[in-house]
C-alpha cells in the first residue's frame, strides 16, 4: 500500500496509543517503552494486532523514544539502530502485507531554538540514526509526532531527508491553539509546511477531540496540504493511582466524523484511545469516506462510443399529484412514519388512511432511518399505494445496496405505480443496533440522484437507452443547521446540479438558520419542504438535541420544554412549539415534512393544525 496513492482519494486510518496500552498491560510509566521491543516483543506485537484488526490502514512503531539521548537515560543509548530495527519488524509482522507501518518518531528535546546551532546539529545527527534505521529496516514512512515547537520539528523533517519516505509532521497544541513555547499553531505550521518531502501536517497528542476540531480550521488557513488529526481520549484522570482516560469509543467515533466532514486526510488516536476506540472510528469513517469517493465518480458508465441521448423527461406536474403541487405552488403537507420493525402492516395502513382522511398529501416512509432493520420501505409504499387513498413518498437510501441493486428497485417502483422518491446517503451501521454490518455505499445522494435523472431520460446506470423512460418525482435531504454549512451547501448545490426538483430538510428548530441556508443557495432555488418535529416530551426534546446526528435544539427550546410537568402538558408544549414554527417559516418553504413522534400520527395532525388537541 502506498501512501501517496491512498492519499489522493480516500481518508487514511491510524492506530491509537501504545504506550497507554502497555500501561495497560502492566508495565510501570518509568520503564523504557521502547526497550520492550527486545524484552516483551509479545505485549508490543499484541497491541500492534489489536489495531490491525481494527482495521486501520497503518499502525505505528513503537519507537516514539528510540532516540540516543532517550535510550541513554536508561543505558541504552548504543542501542539505537537495534531497538529501533525491532520495532519495525514487530510491526511488519503484525501488519501483513495490506497494512503499512509508520516509523514513529518523537522529540529529543523539550526545550529548543533554531539558533542554538551547536544544539541543532546533535539533533538532526540523533535524528538521522533513527529515521535511517526505520527506513532501512522497511517502514513505509516516517511519522514524526508530539513536537512541542516547530522548531525541533524542522530540524527532525530535515533529517528524514536521511531516506526518501513520505513524512508526516505532527505538532501538539494546547487549548488555545499555541505549542508549548507560545508559537501560534498557524505561525508553527507555516514554518514546517514547505518541505517536499513533508506529504501531510497536523497535530496530535495534549488534548481531546473537541479541543482538535477548532484546531483544523486553523491549520487549514496555514497549509493545503492534507491534515493528520490524533486526538487523547480526552484529558487523564487519576483513578485509583492509574491515569485514565475518559472518552468512551463512540465519543472518538462522533469526532471522527466531524473530522473527515472538515476534510481531515488523516484520523487516528493518541494516548488512551484502545484499540476498541479505532474500532468505531473504522467503522463510522469507512462508510462515509466510500459514499464521498462515489460522489466525485460517474455513476453513468458508457460502454459504447456514442453517447445516449435519451427522451425529454415527463414533466413534472405529470408525474403524480405531489409533482402537480409542486409546480404549482400549493403548500404540500407530508407526515413521516417509519415502517414497523416486525412484518404487519396493518398498522401503519390505518394510519395512512388517517392522515389521507385529513388531507394529507403524501406519507414519507424512511428508508433504516439511523440505520435500523424494519420492514422494507419499498414494500411499505407499495402496500400503502395498493390499500390506501394517499401517495407514498419513498426514502431511498445508498448504504444497504450497490447501484443495480438500487436501479433494480427504481425499475420496480416504476412498474408498481410509485413515483415520489426522497435520494438519502444513509447513515453508517454503527449509529444502529447492528453494528457489525457491512455498508454498501456505491454512490451518495448526489451520485444517486445523478443515476434517477438519467433513468427520467430512459438511461440506465450502464448507458443503455431504454423506454419508456421512468417518472420519478426526484427529491433530496437537505441540513441548515449541519455542523459544517459549508460543506453541506455545496453537496445541496451538487444535488440541485445532478437533477433534484425538490428538498426536504432535517428538523428545523431555529428559523433564522433556514432562512441563511436559503439565502445562501437561492441561485439553486427548488421547491424546500421544511422538516418539522413536534416533540412529544421534555426527554424527546432532550434526545434530538443530544442524540440525533445533524439536528440542532437551541437552549431556549429545551428550557420552554422543560417546562412541561406531565406527559400531556409535554406533548402540547410541543404542539405549540411546532405550530409556531409552521406559522413562522409558511412564507419561505414549498410545505412541511411533519414527523410522527413514536409513532403517534395524531401528535402531526395537531402539529398541522388539522385536529384539535383534545382528539389527540
Amino acid at each position: 500500500m502506498n501512501l501517496l496513492e491512498k492519499l489522493k482519494n480516500n481518508v487514511i486510518l491510524g492506530d491509537g496509543a501504545m504506550g497507554t496500552e502497555l500501561y495497560q498491560r502492566g508495565v510501570f510509566l518509568n520503564s523504557c517503552f521502547d526497550e520492550l521491543n527486545l524484552t516483551r516483543s509479545d505485549i508490543v506485537a499484541d497491541v500492534h494486532s489489536q489495531y490491525v484488526k481494527a482495521g486501520v490502514d497503518f499502525i505505528e512503531t513503537n519507537s516514539f523514544g528510540a532516540s540516543e539521548k532517550k535510550l541513554g537515560r536508561f543505558g541504552l543509548g548504543d542501542r539505537v539502530i537495534e531497538i529501533n530495527t525491532k520495532a519495525v519488524q514487530i510491526a511488519r509482522s503484525a501488519a501483513g502485507d495490506n497494512i503499512m507501518v509508520a516509523g514513529a518518531v518523537g522529540p529529543i528535546e523539550t526545550q529548543f531554538i533554531l539558533s542554538d546551532v551547536a544544539k541543532a546539529a546533535k539533533l538532526k545527527k540523533q535524528f538521522q540514526v533513527q529515521i535511517k534505521a526505520l527506513a532501512d529496516a522497511g517502514v513505509d514512512f516516517i511519522q514524526l509526532e508530539t513536537f512541542l515547537g516547530a522548531d525541533q520539528l524542522q530540524i527532525a523533517i530535515e533529517a528524514a531527508a536521511i531516506c526518501s519516505l513520505p513524512v508526516i509532521a505532527q505538532l501538539t497544541t494546547n487549548e488555545f491553539q499555541e505549542t508549548a513555547y507560545g508559537q501560534r499553531l498557524t505561525n508553527a505550521i507555516s514554518q514546517i509546511q514547505g518541505y517536499d518531502q513533508v506529504v501531510a501536517v497536523g497535530i496530535n497528542c495534549s488534548v481531546g477531540p473537541a479541543m482538535m476540531l477548532n484546531a483544523v480550521d486553523t491549520i487549514r488557513k496555514a497549509t493545503d496540504k492534507p491534515i493528520a488529526v490524533h486526538p487523547n481520549a480526552g484529558m487523564p484522570r487519576e483513578v485509583d493511582g492509574r491515569q485514565m482516560y475518559m472518552c468512551t469509543p463512540e465519543y472518538m467515533a462522533e469526532y471522527a466524523k466531524r473530522f473527515f466532514e472538515k476534510g481531515v486526510k488523516i484520523i487516528g488516536g493518541c494516548c488512551g484511545t484502545s484499540a476498541a476506540h479505532i474500532k468505531e472510528i473504522v467503522k463510522t469513517i469507512r462508510g462515509l469516506d466510500k459514499a464521498a469517493i462515489a460522489a466525485h465518480q460517474s455513476v453513468i458508465t458508457i460502454t459504447d462510443q456514442a453517447k445516449p441521448q435519451g427522451t425529454e423527461p415527463i414533466p413534472l406536474a405529470q408525474r403524480s399529484s405531489f409533482g402537480q403541487k409542486l409546480v404549482s405552488g400549493e403548500k404540500i403537507t407530508t407526515i413521516e412514519i417509519t415502517p414497523p420493525r416486525g412484518a404487519d402492516l396493518s398498522t401503519i395502513l390505518e394510519k395512512a388512511r388517517v392522515c389521507a382522511s385529513h388531507g394529507i398529501d403524501a406519507i414519507n416512509i424512511p428508508d433504516g432511518p439511523r440505520a435500523s432493520s424494519r420492514v422494507s420501505p419499498l414494500v411499505t409504499a407499495i402496500e400503502i399505494l395498493r390499500h390506501t387513498d394517499i401517495e407514498p413518498l419513498l426514502h431511498v437510501c445508498c448504504r444497504d445496496r450497490n447501484i443495480i441493486g438500487i436501479q433494480s428497485d427504481l425499475l420496480g417502483a416504476q412498474a408498481i405505480g410509485l413515483r415520489n422518491m426522497l435520494f438519502i446517503t444513509g447513515d453508517p451501521p454503527k449509529l444502529g443496533h447492528y453494528p457489525d454490518a457491512t455498508a454498501v455505499f456505491d454512490m451518495d445522494a448526489i451520485g444517486l440522484t445523478h443515476a434517477a435523472s438519467a433513468l427520467n431520460r430512459g438511461i440506465d446506470i450502464g448507458g443503455n437507452e431504454f423506454t419508456p423512460p421512468l417518472s420519478m418525482v426526484i427529491g433530496v435531504g437537505a441540513n441548515p443547521v449541519a455542523a459544517e454549512l459549508d460543506r453541506e451547501i455545496q453537496r445541496y448545490i451538487s444535488k440541485v446540479k445532478a437533477g433534484a426538483e425538490y428538498a426536504i430538510t432535517q428538523p428545523i428548530f431555529d428559523p433564522q438558520m433556514l432562512y441563511d441556508f436559503l439565502d445562501a443557495t437561492k441561485d439553486y432555488a427548488i421547491p424546500v419542504i421544511a422538516g418539522i418535529w413536534p416533540f412529544a416530551s421534555f426527554k424527546n426534546a432532550e434526545f434530538m438535541a443530544n442524540e440525533v446526528p445533524g439536528v440542532v435544539v437551541p437552549d431556549a427550546m429545551l428550557k420552554r420544554m422543560s417546562a412541561g410537568k406531565t406527559k400531556e402538558q409535554g406533548r402540547e408544549l410541543g404542539i405549540q412549539i411546532a405550530r409556531e414554527l409552521i406559522d413562522e417559516i409558511s412564507d419561505r418553504v414549498a410545505g412541511f415534512a411533519v414527523s410522527a413522534p413514536f409513532g403517534n400520527v395524531n401528535i402531526a395532525l395537531a402539529a398541522l393544525n388539522k385536529i384539535k388537541l383534545n382528539q389527540i
